[in-house]
This record gives C-alpha cells, sequence and structure tokens, in this order.
C-alpha cells in the first residue's frame, strides 16, 4: 500500500493519495463496483486541486486582510443597496469585462467590500489581484528605472480582476500619471477593475493634475461601469465611540 501511495503522489494524484485508504475499506464495506471506487478518487483528487487552486490564487492575491460579503454590515449603510452589491457578487460583470467604482469618505467599507467582491470572484475560479495606487505606481515607476517595467505592467495586467484602493488619497505626480493611465488602458475591455475614491468622479482631474489625461482615464473607467456611492458613516468612527462609551 504505501508503495502505490508513495506512486500516486509521484503521478502528482495527491488527492487520490489523501483519501486512497479510507476510500478502499469504504468500497469493501459497500461492495462498490471499480466503476463506482474509481470516480470517487476523481471526485477526491478534482476537489483537491480545486482547493489547492484556490489557495494558491488566494495567496497571490495580496489582499491586507480577509473581508467577506457575509461580514458587512449593512445596516449600518442603509443607503447602501443590498441586493446591487450581492448581483455583483455573481461575478457577472468579470465575465463582461466591466468595472465597479466605489465612491465614498473615509471609513464606510469601500475597501471591505471590494475585498469581499475579489474573494467572490477567487471563489468563482478568477484570478485577482490587490493593490493600493500608490502601491503600484511606485512600483511601475521603479521598474522603469531597472529595465523591469513590461515585467511589471504584465503583472497588473494578467488577473481577471484588479482591485485598485484609495484613489485621491495622494495626489499622482506628473511623471506618473501616465503609468495609471497606461494600465487603465491596457485594461480596457480586457479585465474588470474595481477602484475605490474618497474623490467624487467631478474631482478626478486634481488627482491627475491633467483634467485631459483625466477624462480618458474616467471614460474607459464608466464607459462599462457600476458606480456605488456611499454616503453613510464611518465604521472606525463608530468603533472608537463604542470603545469610549465602554469606558
Amino acid at each position: 500500500m504505501s508503495s502505490l501511495i508513495k506512486d500516486l503522489k509521484t503521478l502528482k494524484l495527491s488527492g487520490v493519495a489523501k483519501t486512497f485508504e479510507i476510500r478502499n475499506e469504504q468500497a469493501i464495506k459497500e461492495k462498490l463496483s471499480y466503476l463506482e471506487f474509481f470516480e470517487l478518487l476523481i471526485e477526491d483528487e478534482m476537489s483537491n486541486r480545486k482547493d489547492n487552486s484556490y489557495k494558491k490564487r488566494t495567496a497571490k492575491a495580496k489582499f491586507p486582510s480577509i473581508k467577506t460579503l457575509e461580514e458587512y454590515d449593512f445596516n449600518f449603510q442603509p443607503k447602501l443597496n443590498r441586493q446591487e452589491i450581492y448581483n455583483l457578487a455573481t461575478g457577472e460583470y468579470i465575465r463582461k469585462k466591466e468595472n465597479i467604482v466605489f465612491v465614498g469618505p473615509p471609513g464606510t467599507g469601500k475597501t471591505h467590500l471590494s475585498i469581499s467582491l475579489g474573494i467572490k470572484a477567487l471563489q468563482q475560479g478568477y484570478k485577482v489581484l490587490f493593490t493600493s495606487i500608490s502601491e503600484m505606481m511606485e512600483t511601475l515607476f521603479e521598474a522603469k528605472a531597472d529595465n523591469s517595467y513590461h515585467r511589471k505592467l504584465k503583472y497588473y495586467l494578467a488577473p481577471d480582476l484588479l482591485i485598485l484602493d484609495e484613489l485621491g488619497f495622494k495626489q499622482l505626480s506628473d511623471n506618473i500619471v501616465d503609468l495609471f493611465y497606461e494600465i487603465i488602458s491596457k485594461r480596457y475591455e480586457t479585465g474588470s477593475v474595481i477602484i475605490t475614491s474618497n474623490k467624487s468622479f467631478d474631482d478626478w482631474g486634481s488627482i491627475f493634475h491633467d483634467r485631459i489625461l483625466a477624462t480618458a482615464i474616467l471614460d474607459r473607467i464608466v464607459h462599462h461601469c457600476h458606480l456605488i456611492l456611499i454616503k453613510g458613516d464611518s465604521f472606525r468612527m463608530k468603533e472608537q465611540k463604542q470603545k469610549i462609551e465602554k469606558h
């Protein structure tokens, strides 16, 4: 038996190797046919590979933390359309190469929602990458200097879903606005983007310095876009008040 398990692992059938002994016992006790026994082993292998794929894609997604949709407090943001968010969680927007933009004050759960939709996308088999705008821009700018730009550009273009957090927290300097435009233009109608921002569309010109470039960026983002406005109070302020009240 041990040599058989070793051979299964050599053949990279680790899912079968993990469950072979217990499935063998099951087959004997339940008098399963060879075909039924084989079908169980194949199911175990498929399940194991799916689980491993999810774990690998989750690690590559680079989420700062794990935030699920079920954990989001919609009661604290009553003006937010819960049904619309759950419709987006189906991943239909990714299949259609559409975008999502969350706009609202700091602390209202924009990042939480973007991560939770990213997790739902992973569960559906998509590749996802999360990054802050400033981190991505810094990475691309530095890549220009060490000749790794095209490799880094591919890194941000490859995922089915790219989540860009915190647009508007910092102004983008003149020498990197073009880099942001390149990401958006190359992903246009080829891959979905989720953007979180504390600035309304009207204020995006001040983020990019150049209103003409801002218009070009905005045009490509909003062409196939779900705009989610969050006008509620800050979750962080709520938690802080609760801590103060306890003392």
